[in-house]
């Protein structure tokens, strides 16, 4: 499934509420697009849904989900879902995105994006539970590749494969986290273009970008709490300059930096993403 054309191309910004006011002062003309996160704002009343609506009217709106937990086993919420879907209709969403994992019993949410095992059940449930999403929405629902630091279980095939099977199984659409594949890559020792040439990028109709931290005995965490280095940037080129014009989000989530700080990352991005483009172009 395609739904390329869901939000303006080019690099726009993850909404935080720590410079939510502070954007808002700034001209529309600064971002071609954000993205939010419902869930930060579901069921709550007064500021909330004002200021989302303020937002709604500076800019175009991608949504991103945080505790959709596809990947579990217990019912889906009902009373989540009919929230969930009242707010992206106010937002004018086309698709809606979360991540390819497990984040909940049906006890407690476990505030993680917790891997899946690689194997052909887990494709199957994962793909039932996606058409079972997209159907309560009425919107398509992406699939995010998330981060994993150890397998859960003996895998029955790489995390590539899995990705593609799910894909097949539940005919979503992708969200490609670049660093997510970057992390990934250097903690399982992969190659991360070997990667990216078996993704179908026609299925691709946004792409995350963000920043990690090594701790010192070499493992790589997805914090989102620093800059985007230059392999993930590479990555993000390699992408654009094959797949053409996509929304593009920066993420971060700790150690957040002014907003003008922010911005000049932004700006950082669309540079590479404009000469991607370019090349996109050229090539016919």
């Amino acid at each position: 499934m395609s739904v390329r054309g869901g939000a303006p191309p080019g690099v726009g910004l993850g909404l935080r509420w720590e410079f939510l006011e502070e954007l808002l002062e700034l001209p529309a003309s600064t971002l071609p697009f954000v993205e939010i996160s419902p869930e930060n704002y579901l069921r709550r009343g007064g500021y909330y849904p004002a200021a989302l609506e303020r937002v709604r009217e500076r800019w175009p709106v991608v949504t991103h989900g945080l505790t959709m937990s596809v990947g579990g086993t217990d019912p889906f919420d009902d009373a989540y879902f009919r929230a969930l879907r009242a707010q992206l209709e106010r937002l004018g969403a086309t698709f809606h995105s979360d991540h390819l994992c497990w984040s909940a019993t049906p006890e407690n949410s476990l505030h993680d994006l917790l891997p899946l095992p690689f194997t052909d059940e887990a494709v199957r449930h994962v793909g039932r539970r996606v058409r079972e999403a997209s159907d309560r929405l009425g919107l398509p629902v992406a699939l995010e590749n998330v981060s994993y630091y150890a397998p859960r279980g003996p895998p029955a095939m790489s995390e590539l494969e899995f990705l593609l099977a799910v894909l097949d199984e539940s005919d979503a659409p992708l969200l490609l986290d670049v660093n997510h594949l970057h992390v990934n890559s250097l903690n399982h020792g992969f190659d991360p273009l070997a990667f990216l040439a078996r993704v179908p990028l026609e299925r691709v109709v946004e792409v995350h970008v963000a920043g990690h931290h090594v701790w010192e005995d070499g493992l790589v965490v997805d914090t989102h709490g620093a800059a985007a280095p230059d392999p993930v940037h590479a990555l993000l080129a390699w992408v654009v300059e094959r797949a053409g014009p996509l929304p593009v989000v920066l993420e971060r989530d700790q150690e957040i930096p002014p907003l003008p700080a922010l911005l000049d990352e932004v700006r950082a991005l669309g540079e590479t993403y404009d000469r991607a483009l370019a090349r996109w172009r050229a090539r016919g």
